[in-house]
């Protein structure tokens, strides 16, 4: 009795396997990353057409792990437990960026408080507010969320803030927060708050050493802005 002809994806989800072992992902195509990545949320079956379809819909691989876990549930073949999987991995990656990169204790600038900071905002869709906290040598004490808002804005609190790095004993704080228009340019309201928490802080003996705004990636120190300069940062 002759053996019944092999399905034409037959092994496919090995070879794709064994490729990425080889060599990674580098060239590939947005689609079959996301396909490699629904071999673990879909366990059986053909997932390239939904890889495509998911690409399609979303226009890249970001916008697939971008999209919301509804978002998501629109395109067929995409059921609850793929959409959960698919959206928490941009927070799951910040996380390991950020353990990866924490190479020192000590912040001496805002180079060194970069890797601290970006991964909380690895992915956002809303404005957030955090503080990294600093004891006086610069040693890290903490990051802590003190707000989060809108698309259009986080209100900055800064008794939130005060709290947050008191209950640290910190002496000295990082300000960051992020900006959902894609350009890491302080706005006139970022400078206000700044002065505002400047002399606040100042005036429980705690130095605002920087504040940081960030965009997908970038970063824009406001103590090393023009008008930084004025206000007497040390």
């Amino acid at each position: 009795m002759p053996d019944k002809p092999k399905h034409r994806h037959a092994g496919h989800r090995e070879r794709v396997k064994q490729e990425f072992l080889a060599r990674g992902a580098e060239g590939w195509p947005d689609h079959r990353v996301v396909e490699l990545l629904l071999f673990y949320a879909i366990p059986q079956g053909d997932v390239n057409g939904l890889a495509h379809d998911l690409v399609e819909r979303f226009g890249s691989l970001a916008g697939v792990l971008d999209a919301s876990v509804d978002e998501l549930k629109k395109v067929p073949g995409v059921g609850d437990h793929t959409a959960f999987f698919l959206h928490m991995l941009p927070e799951i990656l910040g996380r390991y960026q950020g353990s990866r990169t924490r190479r020192s204790w000590v912040i001496n600038g805002p180079e060194d408080a970069y890797p601290w900071l970006a991964p909380y905002f690895f992915g956002a869709k809303n404005e957030k507010v955090y503080v990294l906290c600093l004891d006086g040598k610069r040693q890290v004490l903490g990051v802590r969320k003190v707000a989060e808002g809108s698309v259009q804005m986080a209100e900055m609190n800064a008794r939130r803030i005060a709290e947050e790095a008191l209950s640290l004993r910190a002496t000295k704080v990082y300000v960051a927060h992020n900006h959902v228009s894609n350009l890491a340019v302080p706005s006139r309201e970022d400078w206000q708050n700044t002065d505002t928490l400047r002399a606040i802080l100042g005036s429980i003996s705690i130095q605002l050493v920087d504040h940081l705004v960030f965009v997908d990636g970038d970063m824009v120190s406001m103590k090393d802005s023009e008008r930084w300069k004025t206000l007497e940062f040390l």
